[in-house]
């Protein structure tokens, strides 16, 4: 699908290009949605909307696709996203879920709930790389939408911090993977963690990698995990 008939935006429109074009066709207010960690083996999925003001309000400093940022940067962003936006939602999707689902089945879905958490209903939908369907509002799937759209960019940087804190406080219960440093995603660090420990209970067993790492083992997979402590 494409623009609406008489919006257009220039090649050089800048980040909110989008959002300030389909605002003068009377299309505002603009949400964008994306996700984060669809591509991981281990941990949940994360989807996240934002609708961000109009104006220089709604001009997230550094803003950018949350895969271009350093950690750092996105924290900054974040705060700047979830303290400005007219309204921001997150969902989180299981590993377990995401098996059972399938990972393009609960991308989908997950996306559809983070629009649907707002608390403004928008005119007009911006989501990154394939459309969302099953939406009353209209919208446009841009390719590579976290990189050209402001509000694309501010879910997917809401999604990344969100699925980042997860990952690391999943480090704790399972430190033999070292969750913390690659988020999930199938490095070589990972896959030998997972060769020596075989999969946890956060690791997705559609993936290939996965089923092939799996273990009976009880003695393997208990030096995997720690049970959580309390306070001493």
């Amino acid at each position: 699908m494409g623009l609406p008939t008489g919006v257009t935006v220039r090649r050089n429109a800048g980040l909110y290009g989008y959002e300030r074009a389909l605002s003068r066709a009377g299309l505002a207010p603009v949400a964008g949605v994306d996700e984060a960690g669809r591509g991981a083996c281990a941990g949940p999925l994360v989807a996240g909307a934002a609708i961000l003001e109009d104006g220089d309000r709604g001009k997230i400093a550094g803003l950018a696709d949350s895969k271009l940022l350093t950690p750092k940067a996105r924290e900054r962003c974040y705060a700047l996203i979830v303290e400005r936006a007219v309204s921001w939602s997150v969902v989180v999707v299981s590993a377990a879920d995401c098996d059972r689902l399938g990972m393009h089945v609960a991308n989908v879905a997950a996306l559809r709930m983070a629009l649907a958490r707002l608390n403004v209903r928008p005119a007009y939908v911006l989501t990154d790389g394939f459309p969302v369907d099953g939406l009353e509002t209209p919208g446009l799937a841009i390719w590579k939408g976290d990189r050209v759209a402001g509000c694309i960019a501010a879910a997917s940087v809401v999604a990344k911090v969100t699925r980042d804190r997860l990952m690391t406080r999943m480090h704790d219960r399972f430190p033999a993977y070292d969750f913390d440093v690659h988020k999930g995603y199938c490095t070589k660090e990972h896959q030998d963690a997972l060769d020596r420990f075989g999969p946890c209970m956060e690791h997705r067993r559609r993936f290939v990698n996965v089923r092939n790492a799996m273990t009976s083992d009880p003695e393997l997979l208990l030096a995997a995990a720690v049970a959580p402590e309390g306070p001493p």
